[in-house]
C-alpha cells in the first residue's frame, strides 16, 4: 500500500517484536559500491505499523519537550513508568538494577547496571537535549509605540527571518529569592495566547530590501509583542509588571534569576500525503535524545552496563556545569566504579574503565534538499528515509577504522539502513563527540538527516527516526 496512515498512539513494543527482520530486499550496500536502499523498502506492512506507532509516541513526547528542562522532566516519567528510579546516594549496584541521574534539572543520565565489571567499560549513547531558540534578556520588559515587548537573544545558530509571523510561546521557570520557583508556559494549550514578533510589510519595507539574507531580520529585532492595552492611568509596562504580580506572584525583578524562553506554539505534525515525515520543532537533537531514551528503557540485563548521557548546551559549544565538557559524567562513571570496587577504588580504575568504553555521539545533520541538491556532493549526502548516517567529516573528526567497522557489524546484523554524510568540500565535526573522546572513550558520531536543520519546523522521516532507536539498542547489545 503507497500511502498507510499511522496508528492512534499506542504504547512501544518490546525489544523482541523490534528483533524481527527489517528486509524484504538487499541490506544497505556496506562492501559494494551499489549504493544504498531506502529504509522503507526494506520492511514490511507489519513493521510499517511499528514504525508509524513510533512516530505517534515521539511526536506527544516532543509536544511537551520544547526546552532542555521540559526534556528532562518528560524523560524522567517515562523512565520512571519503566521501573527506573533516582539513583541512590550510597549503596552497591546489582546487576539490572536501572536508574537515573538529574544533573541540575538540565541534564539526564539513565543507566542499566551490566552483569560484567563496571571496569570494564561503559556502552554509551550520548545526544544533547537543547535547542536554537530565543531566551529573555535579564531585564526583558520595555514598551514602545503603544505595546509591551521583551527583549531576547539567541540560543544557539538561527536564522533569524524565520521567528516573525510565527505563533510563539514562552516556557520556563523564574527562582525567587526565598527559594521557590514559579513554573510559566504560555502558548502551547488552544486556549492561550500567543506571542508574535510581526514582520514588516511588503507595502512599507523599501529601505530594508537590501539586506541580506541572514539579516532580513536583525538579532536585536527579535522582541515578540507580549501586551497591547494602554492603561488611562498607567504604562503599559506598569500594567504587564501587574499582570504577572497578580498571575505569578514575581516582580520586575525576579526576572533576572529567570530561565524563560520563547519557542514555536506550532505541534508536531505530519507531512505529505503517505505521512511518512514529521515537522516539528526542536528535533535537533531531541530526535536523538528521545531515540536514546527508548533504547534504554529497553534494556533488562545487559553484559556492560548500558548509558544514555543526554545533555544540555551543545548549541552554544557544550559550556557550562550542564554542558558536555562539564567533569559531571566523568564523575558520576567514576562514582558507579567506586561503589563496584569499594575501598579498594583508585583513580586508575575510572582510566580504565574510560578506555574500554564505547560510545555513540549521535546529533542529526542536513540532508539533501530537493530544491537545492548541489549543496551536497550526492555521493556522501545522506537522503532522508535511507536511515542512519555515519558521519565521515575527515579533519580528524571521524571516528578511527577499526571502530567503524565494528559498528557497521552490528548495523548490519541488526539489517539497520544506514549511509554516509560527508559535507561538500569541507572537512567538519562538532555535537558531544569531542568532549568524551577527549576523556580516552572511543567515539563514533552517528545520527540521521533532516530538512530545515535549525528551523523553527524542521522535518525528519518516521523510518529513519526508528532506524536510530534501533541502532542505538543494537548498540547496546552487541557482543553480549
Amino acid at each position: 500500500m503507497l500511502f498507510k496512515h499511522p496508528l492512534a498512539r499506542v504504547m512501544w513494543l518490546p525489544a523482541a517484536l523490534l528483533s524481527l527482520s527489517f528486509v524484504t530486499g538487499k541490506v544497505v550496500a556496506s562492501d559494494s559500491a551499489d549504493g544504498v536502499q531506502s529504509g522503507w523498502q526494506m520492511i514490511s506492512e507489519e513493521e510499517r505499523d511499528q514504525v508509524f506507532a513510533f512516530a505517534e509516541d515521539y511526536k506527544v513526547f516532543m509536544g511537551r519537550a520544547k526546552t532542555e528542562l521540559s526534556f528532562v522532566t518528560e524523560a524522567v516519567r517515562l523512565a520512571e513508568d519503566a521501573g527506573f528510579t533516582a539513583m541512590p546516594p550510597d549503596g552497591a549496584l546489582s546487576p539490572g538494577e536501572r536508574y537515573y541521574d538529574v544533573n541540575r534539572d538540565r541534564t539526564i543520565t539513565l543507566f542499566v547496571v551490566g552483569t560484567e565489571p563496571m571496569a570494564e567499560g561503559f556502552r554509551v549513547v550520548g545526544a544533547h537535549v537543547d535547542s536554537p531558540r530565543l531566551e529573555l534578556k535579564g531585564r526583558p520588559l520595555y514598551e514602545s509605540q503603544g505595546f509591551a515587548l521583551f527583549q531576547t537573544y539567541r540560543h544557539g545558530g538561527i536564522k533569524n527571518y524565520q521567528w516573525v509571523n510565527l505563533p510563539l510561546a514562552l516556557v520556563g521557570h523564574v527562582d525567587k529569592k526565598d527559594g521557590t520557583r514559579v513554573s510559566i508556559s504560555v502558548g502551547l494549550d488552544e486556549d492561550d495566547p500567543i506571542f508574535i514578533i510581526p514582520d514588516l510589510s511588503p507595502h512599507v519595507d523599501a529601505d530594508y530590501r537590501d539586506r541580506k539574507n541572514r539579516d532580513v531580520i536583525m538579532g536585536e529585532e527579535l522582541d515578540p509583542i507580549i501586551a497591547s492595552i494602554e492603561p488611562a492611568d498607567d504604562s503599559i509596562k506598569a500594567s504587564v509588571l501587574a499582570y504577572l504580580a497578580s498571575e505569578y506572584d514575581i516582580s520586575e525583578m525576579d526576572l533576572v534569576s529567570a530561565e524563560l524562553a520563547i519557542v514555536p506554539a506550532v505541534a508536531p505534525r505530519d507531512v505529505g500525503f503517505d505521512r511518512g515525515m514529521m515537522a516539528i520543532y526542536g528535533q535537533d537533537d531531541k530526535l536523538s535524545s528521545y531515540t536514546a531514551l527508548r533504547a534504554i528503557l529497553e534494556q533488562k540485563s545487559p553484559k556492560r552496563t548500558a548509558v544514555a548521557f543526554l545533555v544540555d548546551n551543545e548549541e552554544v559549544g557544550n559550556i557550562n556545569n550542564t554542558g558536555s565538557n562539564s567533569d559531571y559524567f566523568v564523575d558520576l562513571l567514576a562514582e558507579l566504579v567506586y561503589r563496584e570496587k569499594g575501598d579498594a577504588y583508585t583513580d586508575i580504575d575510572i582510566r580504565r574503565a574510560l578506555r574500554k568504553t564505547k560510545v555513540v555521539s549521535s546529533d542529526v545533520n542536513p540532508g539533501i534538499h530537493p530544491t537545492y541538491p548541489g549543496v551536497w556532493e550526492s555521493g556522501n549526502a545522506p537522503r532522508l528515509g535511507f536511515g542512519v548516517n555515519l558521519k565521515l567529516y575527515g579533519g580528524g573528526f571521524n571516528a578511527n577504522s577499526e571502530f567503524m567497522a565494528w559498528n557497521r557489524a552490528y548495523l548490519d546484523g541488526s539489517n539497520i539502513a544506514w549511509q554516509t554524510a560527508t559535507y561538500k568540500g569541507r572537512a567538519s565535526g562538532g555535537t558531544i563527540g569531542s568532549s568524551l573522546s577527549r576523556r580516552n572513550m572511543e567515539v563514533i558520531d552517528y545520527g540521521v538527516p533532516l530538512l530545515s536543520i535549525h528551523s523553527t519546523y524542521a522535518v525528519s522521516s518516521k523510518i529513519d527516526v526508528h532506524m536510530l532507536y534501533r541502532a542505538m539498542d543494537a548498540f547496546y547489545r552487541y557482543n553480549e
